[in-house]
């Protein structure tokens, strides 16, 4: 086994998933420790640009055309053979779509242990990760195996694993893969509602703590002081209180302004996978516990609903 720490290279339509980059700082924090190497795995097709800007010491290139764009028959194909030829210390994941559809069956057949929903690692090779939407956190010793890890966002930050000094990218030699059971026949991209929310510098985000949905009027009139968008978790999209254009989280919008400002929201991974990369995060919430405090910069606990209106008329006075 090498000291080298992989991680899966995550992208789609030509855009590396911020995800790739929050994975590959937390490989250059256990590639401290171990004495290895930040080794990135990019599979596609006529996609070694992709590699630029990857905060890596390497690159391993896999291009074909079935690779083009993500299916778990062909990533999974490509790793079973990759994996056990190079026998890292550790590959990491997204804990995302493209994670779990292959992330699990690869530890199953290669008999490689999994530790899921990880929040951040060490250089002692200890991971942290967490269980219950957040409310356990559960830290564990990598097996002195190959392990695989399924990184969450929160802990990192996009630029840390982030470069433009180019890595090196060595191509690697593929398996077949001319009877994968699934393709990609075309993306269907969602409607826009009456605002991307994905382009806002200020969003106020809402979760379960506005109770109501005649709550939401209330929250607008502060949305009307700040200059903000009103986004919401899943939740709320779910009982139709706001548009699916208006969600942020794993199966939403991912959104990066320069100030979210999340309003009764636990923050499950989720929700954090959509707003991770939000320049500063202030949280209110009446639950100390509640995980969205380790991704805020500021946290209230607080109730909500005896903060909004003093919080609008302090905006009233100072604008």
């Amino acid at each position: 086994m090498t000291k080298d720490i992989y991680v899966l290279i995550e992208h789609v339509q030509g855009k590396v998933a911020d995800i790739s980059y929050i994975m590959l700082a937390a490989a250059r924090e256990l590639a401290e420790g171990t004495g290895g190497e930040v080794v990135g795995i990019l599979l596609g097709h006529e996609a070694q640009g992709l590699a630029e800007t990857l905060a890596a010491d390497k690159v391993l290139y896999g291009d074909h055309p079935a690779l083009a764009e993500f299916t778990p028959d062909a990533y999974q194909k490509v790793l079973e053979k990759l994996i056990p030829e190079k026998e890292p210390r550790a590959v990491l994941f997204g804990s995302t779509t493209i994670g779990a559809d292959v992330v699990g069956t690869l530890s199953s057949q290669l008999d490689i242990p999994l530790v899921d929903s990880c929040v951040s690692v060490s250089a002692d090779s200890n991971v942290i990760s967490q269980i219950c939407g957040g409310k356990i956190m559960v830290e564990s010793a990598l097996e002195g195996t190959t392990s695989f890890i399924a990184m969450i966002p929160g802990h990192y930050k996009v630029e840390s694993g982030q470069s433009d000094a180019g890595p090196e990218v060595t191509p690697i030699e593929l398996p077949a893969l001319d009877d994968l059971r699934v393709t990609l026949r075309q993306y269907i991209e969602p409607e826009i509602g009456d605002v991307d929310i994905t382009q806002e510098d200020v969003l106020i985000g809402v979760g379960r703590g506005i109770q109501t949905e005649d709550n939401i009027e209330w929250i607008e009139e502060l949305a009307d002081l700040l200059g903000a968008e009103i986004c919401a978790s899943r939740p709320i999209v779910d009982q139709g209180w706001l548009p699916t254009s208006r969600m942020v989280g794993k199966s939403g919008q991912s959104v990066k302004p320069k100030l979210y400002l999340s309003l009764g929201i636990s923050g499950a991974p989720e929700h954090v996978e959509g707003m991770a990369g939000s320049e500063m995060v202030i949280a209110v919430n009446m639950d100390p516990d509640a995980p969205i405090f380790d991704v805020a910069k500021y946290g209230v606990e607080f109730d909500l609903f005896d903060l909004i209106d003093p919080l609008m008329d302090k905006i009233e006075e100072t604008s």
